[in-house]
């Protein structure tokens, strides 16, 4: 995972940007007419990266690759996508895998994606580097921010779609518990795994260390939920709620892209846990095992509870 740190706010200068529809009017600021628009490819084409904020996202309907893609870019035709949080940054030289190709009609953007085929968007400019793409196939709105890859935050992408960075391995090892901390039952737990077929469902397994991945006796089955906490970008809670009533609470940090960290809050308790087996979503994908399918991933609206919590020191 890049450490690469957001520039807050994104300076305009020169010629703003009032391609395709505007909602507001731009003028200059001596007060004169409103500033001359610019291209629909060459506004999409001056950023690098568009990231694609799917929580914003409304409507009734769906766009394939829209809902499974973190970030589009467009290079004169060609579409690319980051599927993947997981070596975003370096995939592709950043802009992730060519998904399909594009055209520019006055204010309309037509794509040909390499699996869903030809979607037709209506392009509106809400802001110097925000657009909303309006499906003209389907019922939704998406909602897209433009970056270059040199400002733009590779590390707070993973803690807004951290349920999905979960499930982009098979599963997770264990691979440190710290000496401090009492005993608890969560001590003898050494893999968990988080379903893509939903953001709320993980299993969990004793199986002994160095366990294949693929072998691995999914022991446990529960409910999993993600909380923002206030104060802090970069940590969140989990919460295992077992099948069997046991829950357990957690401080989460993403230590890289596949590393994270567990603080059991109960048992004062420290782990680590290292990603295995990694699932790249280029396209449909069979399953793994029987119990954690990755059939067909795709992103959903993600409505986080916040908890008030201070951090704990080591």
């Amino acid at each position: 995972m890049k450490a690469i740190k957001l520039l807050l706010g994104i300076l305009i200068t020169g010629t703003l940007f009032t391609s395709c529809i505007i909602e507001d009017d731009f003028y200059d600021n001596n007060g004169g007419d409103a500033v001359q628009p610019i291209s629909l490819e060459t506004l999409l084409t001056d950023y690098d990266l568009w990231y694609v904020d799917y929580h914003r996202t409304t409507g009734s309907g769906d766009v394939p690759f829209m809902s499974k893609a973190f970030t589009l870019s467009f290079q004169n035709g060609r579409l690319y996508g980051n599927n993947n949080l997981v070596d975003i940054g370096f995939t592709g030289n950043g802009y992730g895998i060519q998904i399909g190709n594009y055209n520019t009609f006055d204010m309309t953007l037509e794509v040909d994606h390499v699996l869903d085929g030809a979607n037709d968007f209506r392009v509106i400019q809400t802001s110097g580097n925000e657009i909303k793409l309006v499906s003209l196939n389907s019922n939704v709105t998406y909602y897209l921010e433009g970056y270059q890859k040199s400002s733009f935050d590779y590390d707070q992408i993973f803690y807004e779609n951290i349920e999905y960075f979960l499930q982009e391995y098979v599963g997770w090892e264990k691979t440190f518990a710290s000496a401090t901390g009492t005993i608890n039952e969560f001590d003898n737990e050494n893999y968990l795994a988080f379903t893509p077929e939903n953001i709320t469902t993980f299993y969990s397994s004793e199986d002994v260390f160095g366990t294949n991945i693929d072998l691995v006796n999914w022991d446990y089955v529960g409910g999993y939920e993600v909380f923002d906490v206030t104060g802090y970008e970069n940590l969140k809670i989990l919460t295992l709620d077992y099948d069997t009533g046991d829950n357990e609470e957690f401080e989460l940090i993403v230590l890289n892209d596949g590393k994270i960290e567990l603080y059991h809050v109960s048992s004062d308790t420290t782990y680590e846990f290292e990603g295995k087996v990694f699932l790249q979503y280029l396209k449909q994908g069979k399953k793994s095992k029987e119990s954690v399918s990755i059939e067909g991933r795709k992103r959903t609206k993600v409505q986080r509870k916040t908890k008030n919590r201070e951090k704990h020191i080591k």
